[in-house]
C-alpha cells in the first residue's frame, strides 16, 4: 500500500524541525513539574503527620491526567488550524492539487501527521503517568480507556482545526475559529444547559407558587444531549469512575437531564465517544469539500468547464 505523500512529507519536516522537540519538552516538562510538586507536597505531609495517605497518589494520577487532557485540547488545534491555510498562503496548495493528489488525500495526510505528533506526545508522557503504578490503584485497562479518550479528543480537535483551515484563507482566522468552536463544545454546551435549566426552574417555581407545592426540580430538556459532545464531561466521567467517585458527575447530569438522565448515564462514555467520532467525520468531510477546487467554484463556471 502506497504511503500518503502529504503524511510522509509532514512527518519528515516535523522530524527535522525543532518545533516538535520543543513542544514535547514543554509538554512533558509541565507534566513532570506538576507530578514532582504533588509528590513533594505528599512527602512534606508525611513528615508533619507521620501518615501515608495512599489516596493522594491516586489524586496524583487524576491531576496529571487532567493536565495532559487540557494540554492536548489546546495543542491539537494549533497543529492543524494552519496546515491547509498555510499551504494556501504559501501558494503550494494549488501545486499539490495540480498533481495526482486529491483533496481527500491532502486532508487525511494532514490529519495523520497531526495524530502522529499527538501519539508521540502521549507516549512520551508515559513515565510521568506510570508513577501511580508504583503505589497501585490504577490498572492497565484504566490507562487504556484514558488513551482511547485522548485519541478521540485529538481526532475531534484536529478535525475542527482542519475544517476551518480549509475554509478560511488566513491561518489566524482559522486558529481563532477552531479555538472558538472547541470552547463552545467545552463551555458553551454546559452554559446552554445551565441557562435552559435555570429558566425551567424559574418557570416551574412560579407555577408552583400559584397552585401550591414543593420546589421545582427543572431540566434542560433536549439540550441535555448536547453534553454528549462535551469532551471535558466525558473525561470527567471516565476519570471519576477510575477514582471510585461518581457522585459529582452524576449530580451534574441528573440536574440537567432530570428523570431521563438515568438510562443515558449508563451508556454515557461509549455513546459520547461515538458521537464525537461522528462529529469529527463531519468536520473532515467539510474540510475535504473546502479543499476541493471544483466543488468550491460557482455552478456557472463548472458548467463552462464541462462544456
Amino acid at each position: 500500500m502506497r504511503e500518503n505523500p502529504v503524511y510522509k512529507r509532514e512527518r519528515t519536516v516535523s522530524s527535522r524541525s525543532a518545533r516538535l522537540p520543543v513542544i514535547m519538552m514543554l509538554f512533558n516538562g509541565i507534566l513532570a513539574v506538576v507530578a514532582l510538586l504533588n509528590m513533594y507536597s505528599m512527602a512534606s505531609q508525611v513528615e508533619v503527620t507521620a501518615e501515608i495517605q495512599y489516596s493522594r497518589f491516586l489524586d496524583l494520577y487524576v491531576f496529571v491526567a487532567s493536565i495532559e487532557f487540557l494540554l492536548l485540547c489546546f495543542i491539537m488545534p494549533a497543529l492543524t488550524a494552519g496546515s491547509i491555510s498555510g499551504e494556501r498562503e504559501r501558494g503550494t496548495l494549488e501545486l499539490m492539487l495540480s498533481t495526482q493528489m486529491t483533496s481527500r488525500g491532502i486532508v487525511l495526510g494532514k490529519l495523520a501527521a497531526s495524530l502522529y505528533n499527538m501519539a508521540l506526545l502521549v507516549i512520551s508522557s508515559f513515565p510521568v503517568i506510570a508513577l501511580v503504578f508504583v503505589y497501585g490503584g490504577i490498572q492497565m485497562k484504566d490507562v487504556g480507556a484514558l488513551l482511547l479518550l485522548y485519541m478521540v479528543v485529538a481526532l475531534l480537535s484536529a478535525s475542527i482545526g482542519l475544517c476551518f483551515s480549509a475554509i478560511c484563507r488566513r491561518s489566524t482566522m482559522a486558529t481563532a475559529l477552531s479555538y472558538g468552536f472547541l470552547a463552545f463544545l467545552i463551555v458553551g454546551t454546559y452554559g446552554v444547559n445551565f441557562f435552559v435549566w435555570s429558566m425551567s426552574r424559574i418557570g416551574a417555581a412560579g407555577y408552583l407558587d400559584q397552585v401550591g407545592g414543593i420546589a421545582a426540580q427543572g431540566s434542560s430538556g433536549l439540550f441535555f444531549y448536547l453534553l454528549l459532545l462535551d469532551p471535558v464531561l466525558t473525561f470527567y466521567r471516565i476519570i471519576e469512575s477510575q477514582a471510585g467517585n461518581l457522585e459529582a458527575a452524576a449530580q451534574i447530569f441528573q440536574s440537567f437531564g432530570g428523570r431521563g438522565a438515568g438510562p443515558v448515564l449508563r451508556v454515557w462514555i461509549p455513546l459520547s465517544l461515538l458521537l464525537q467520532i461522528l462529529l469529527a467525520v463531519v468536520f473532515l468531510l467539510l474540510a475535504i469539500r473546502g479543499v476541493d477546487p471544483v466543488r468550491g467554484e460557482p455552478k456557472k463556471l463548472q458548467k463552462r468547464k464541462k462544456g
